[in-house]
């Protein structure tokens, strides 16, 4: 079941929100907590109900666990042993489902051996919800959480809005919110500030996002099939998919979020504007900030950090980075993706070490922000390509092997420059006149280019009514325009339902999130 669904917005969304709050108004808290934790394993379950079995199995072994090291506090060694086991058979379990296909492929590559594992099928949200807990069972050695309430695990671990794709979310952060009385009886503040954001983020998935794939998937599916694409082509592919990716993620953060605060629920906020960074450091701050945040607390700290020294250092962020990228996927792709963030960050880190006290001008910001833009688009098509193969056609063509390519109506109309251009090699036979992009694409890539920077984002419209708590605090900016800040208002209300209307009815053909396959 799919947010952007029409079982999903007009059945089960209604009967769950109303179910809960009819319940929990009676005072019946467990109850509505029950009824929630019930429609969230449905939810999961709707997909493939084999694989309620190990997301219950997850649950109970996890709870179990951090029960255990609550109890042994004190006893490090004793606590010590059971959080390692713990993490142990979380990974084990993520390793098999995700990775084994992927090793026994390489291994009998690397070896000529032919060793055969039927295909895994990878249960969706595992990463999600794999790393969640172990953030549980760490915080739980530490002493910072424990949970001695099932019932209440398991909300926290299957809150559907946030159990596919996020954000990471701390035990701290969500159960306390339960316990408050207001939660469980419905309120229209909520309802309005909920259904508002949950507007915004269908309209950008289903508009934007949806809409400009179709000039980014048959650049990619035709690098795969070996089609020599030129200059224009390869970056009109390549940026498509970077604003489809951006859209689709900001739309199923902003979904799911809107979703939870119609029940009353603040999640951390787990997108910031992320092209509008001016460094690939403030990139990893407004992208993904939860597993960002999950890297560098129970990943990149533990290895040491930056208390050992420059050259650890960078060890450890690029250790960091590509684990981080085989968590998006098992593939060779995924693991350059994550390798090429390794190495911006390094620069990146080298760069300030070395400038740290220069101040940037108007054209310094502009000049970071074109390198940092850059930079992650060409890390996307890593990021989206099925094989290296078709990464490196891509990236190939983006660096001029293709050579450029003008419209092929331009030709005859340039006077003396058209020689002088054919000379050097510039061709009159591509990009608009062919099936990959035309006009249309262009102008969806400007369009949306100049929506990601110049607009501000929905955190920063819905601001004065906190829809999201600050992952890092002072992240959610206030408007310079205040006029575009959001009010209850009936102007809001109009917009709110234009949207609405206008999405619902464009919802042709249901897509999944992208990041569903992670």
């Amino acid at each position: 079941m799919l947010f952007n669904s029409y079982e999903f917005i007009f059945l089960f969304l209604p009967i769950v929100l109303l179910g809960f709050h009819l319940i929990g108004k009676q005072g019946h808290h467990r109850v509505a907590i029950a009824w929630l934790v019930g429609a969230s394993l449905f939810f999961y379950g709707w997909w493939n109900p084999a694989y309620l079995l190990l997301m219950l199995f997850s649950v109970l072994f996890n709870y179990s666990v951090g029960v255990s090291l609550s109890n042994t506090s004190g006893r490090k060694l004793l606590s010590k042993t059971i959080l390692t086991i713990g993490v142990s058979v979380n990974l084990a379990i993520l390793g098999y489902f995700k990775y084994a296909n992927f090793f026994v492929d390489n291994l009998n590559a690397l070896s000529g051996t032919n060793l055969i594992l039927n295909e895994v099928i990878l249960p969706l949200a595992i990463s999600f919800f794999t790393f969640q807990q172990i953030a549980y069972l760490v915080d739980a050695y530490r002493g910072k959480t424990k949970e001695y309430n099932f019932l209440h695990y398991c909300l926290f671990v299957t809150f559907f809005p946030q159990l596919i794709a996020g954000p990471i979310v701390h035990h701290k952060e969500m159960l306390p919110q339960f316990a408050k009385d207001a939660v469980y009886k419905l309120r229209s503040k909520h309802l309005a500030i909920g259904i508002t954001i949950f507007a915004l983020g269908l309209f950008k998935k289903v508009v934007l996002a949806d809409g400009v794939s179709v000039y980014a998937t048959p650049v990619f599916n035709a690098a795969e099939a070996g089609v020599m694409l030129t200059f224009f082509e390869a970056w009109g592919g390549a940026l498509a998919y970077t604003f489809q990716l951006y859209f689709d993620f900001s739309g199923y953060s902003d979904m799911a979020i809107g979703i939870a605060r119609m029940f009353g629920i603040r999640l951390p906020l787990n997108f910031n504007s992320p092209y509008k960074a001016t460094s690939i450091i403030d990139f990893w701050r407004r992208w993904h900030i939860t597993l960002s945040r999950f890297l560098r607390d129970y990943l990149y700290i533990p290895l040491g950090g930056s208390r050992k020294g420059r050259v650890r250092r960078y060890i450890n962020l690029m250790t960091t980075m590509i684990l981080g990228g085989l968590w998006h996927g098992a593939g060779w792709t995924f693991l350059l993706w994550g390798a090429l963030h390794g190495f911006y960050l390094m620069i990146n880190h080298g760069w300030r070490a070395i400038f740290k006290s220069r101040n940037k001008t108007k054209i310094g910001s502009f000049i970071a922000w074109t390198i940092t833009f850059m930079a992650v688009v060409i890390s996307w098509v890593p990021f989206r390509a099925e094989t290296i193969d078709g990464a490196y056609n891509i990236l190939a063509s983006m660096f001029g092997r293709n050579g450029l390519s003008l419209q092929i109506r331009l030709k005859g109309n340039l006077g003396g420059a058209e020689s002088w251009l054919i000379e050097h090699g510039v061709k009159f036979d591509g990009i608009f006149t062919n099936e990959y992009i035309n006009n249309y694409g262009i102008v969806w890539i400007i369009g949306l280019l100049l929506l990601s920077i110049t607009l501000p984002n929905t955190q920063q419209i819905m601001r004065n009514f906190y829809p999201a708590f600050e992952t890092y605090i002072g992240e959610i900016s206030r408007l310079r325009f205040r006029w575009m800040e959001w009010k209850p208002n009936i102007l809001w209300i109009i917009l709110t339902s234009s949207m609405l209307i206008f999405t619902i009815t464009t919802l042709t053909q249901v897509s999944e999130f992208l990041y569903f396959q992670f």
